[in-house]
This record gives structure tokens, sequence and C-alpha cells, in this order.
């Protein structure tokens, strides 16, 4: 087991946000977590980073290390945990390849430094043509894709998606994931919160359902998808 989680919980002030929740991901899978706005989809991968503080009997473990005992910053550099947020969070004001330059400022491999751009800039040609373009100029779908491209490099074990088509046209969207895909191929494995249920369901190979902070619901993608009340609430019917 890669990545393990239980009981986890986390509160803002009074308003808990998890209630408790159990979940795993094994070394090469594709998890995704679905639910509605307000869920407790992003505070889960934001936990898992370590960018919020989590309630006591909460335990998380990475290959076997007590991820509580990381701050953020090593969970990217010493455990290969990258996070592409919601919103992207990209530096607009610096290139494409100033952004990917700047995710590797932690390793020391050079080599495998390059070699990873240029596996980046295979996957997103787009990238490619624009790499001394300023990141603030690209479109949605580019700027996630560079978004993506940066969390690879900086650290690939584990690469944990907010949101990855929001705001994406329905081409970009499934260019995207394509491109995600190749990216799992290649020896990442990814965790994934998507409201887009379905395009979710369809790209990992297990899915966790997550309703006011709580999962009611897991399984693989393909029995979760034929499941009356995720068709109901989530795919439309």
């Amino acid at each position: 087991m890669l990545l393990s989680v239980e009981n986890l919980r986390v509160s803002y002030d009074r308003i808990k946000a998890l209630h408790g929740l159990t979940f795993h991901v094994d070394e090469g899978e594709i998890v995704c977590i679905i639910g509605a706005n307000g869920a407790g989809k992003s505070t889960t991968l934001r936990a898992i980073s370590r960018l919020v503080p989590v309630e006591p009997g909460s335990k998380m473990t990475f290959m076997g290390k007590d991820l509580l005992r990381y701050p953020p910053e090593k969970v990217v550099s010493e455990l290969g945990i990258s996070h592409v947020p919601e919103g992207r969070r990209l530096f607009g004001n610096l290139t494409v390849l100033e952004n990917l330059r700047l995710a590797a400022f932690a390793r020391k491999d050079r080599k495998a430094i390059q070699e990873d751009m240029e596996r980046m800039f295979a996957v997103f040609p787009r990238l490619a043509e624009r790499k001394s373009q300023k990141a603030e100029t690209l479109s949605g779908g580019e700027q996630q894709m560079l978004a993506v491209a940066r969390a690879f490099i900086s650290a690939r074990k584990v690469m944990l998606l907010d949101e990855p088509s929001m705001g994406l046209a329905p081409l970009l969207m499934q260019e995207m994931f394509k491109s995600l895909k190749e990216i799992s191929q290649k020896g990442t494995t990814i965790l994934l919160v998507e409201q887009n249920a379905r395009m979710a369901l369809k790209f990992a190979q297990r899915g966790y359902v997550l309703e006011s902070g709580n999962l009611v619901l897991e399984g693989p993608s393909e029995e979760l998808l034929n499941n009356p009340d995720v068709k109901k609430a989530y795919l439309g019917g």
C-alpha cells in the first residue's frame, strides 16, 4: 500500500470538514474522489499535502512513513508527492520553461530533470511550442497542462490533482485526461478529485464517493458507474 489514510478529521474553526475518512491508494493506481461542491474533496488533498492541520487521531502514511511528521515542502522534496491545486497557481510573469525549472529547485539530478522536461514536452506538445511564452498569456487549457507538467517535474511518485478538467472545453478535457493516462503509464500514481464524476470514473480504476465530509461509497470505477445512487446523484440519472 503506497498511501494509507485512516480516520482523517479536519475542521475549520468550529466547522467540521472531514469526519474520519479512511481510504488507500496502491502504487501505480489511478484513484478518484467524487462528490458535490463542499463535500470535502479539496480539503482531503490539502490534508495529504500537509497544507491544513488535521485533528488528533488522524493517521496518514506514505510508503510506511508517517506523513504527519513532514512539513509541506518535505512532502514534495523528500516523499515525492506533488499537488496540482484548483486554480493552477502558476507564476504568471514567468515563462513556461522558467515555471518548469523552478519546479525542480529541490532536485539535484540535472540529467533526470532534463529528461523529465523533455518527457513533459512530448506529452504536452503545446507547451514545447510555447516554452518561451509567459504563463499568464497561455489559454486555460495550456495553463492546466503547465500545472500538471510542473507537478510531474517537482515530484512524481504521486500526483494529487484537484479538478483537472475545470474550465476546459470538452475536447481539451478529453486531451487532458488522455495525457494524464500517459503520465500514469510512465509510473506516476494519481489521486484526483473531480466534479465531472463520469469523466473521473472512466479515467480511474477505483473511486470513493464523498458526501458532507464522509465517505459513503467505494469500489471499482465500473461498479460505481453502474450504481443507481451514483447515477442519480452525480451522473444525471
